[in-house]
């Protein structure tokens, strides 16, 4: 039986943290920018980490078991 593949859009997606957390970038940043203030697009920049019900679904994508 072959190996299962990473996902490989996930892969580009996602980073872990050094505990073990999944950071992730805000979505919304990539068009329509005029009407968005700057502290608004400023605070999208920043990365945050994937909410806890997400979790196990990214890992099972990022981990080709």
């Amino acid at each position: 039986m072959p190996k299962m593949k990473t996902n490989s859009s996930a892969k580009k997606r996602f980073k872990f943290t050094g505990s073990g957390k999944i950071k992730r970038k805000h979505a919304y940043k990539s068009h329509i920018l005029t009407k968005k203030s700057t502290k608004r697009k400023r605070n999208l920049t920043k990365f945050t980490t994937v909410h806890k019900a997400d979790e196990a679904n990214i890992k099972l994508q990022l981990c080709a078991k």
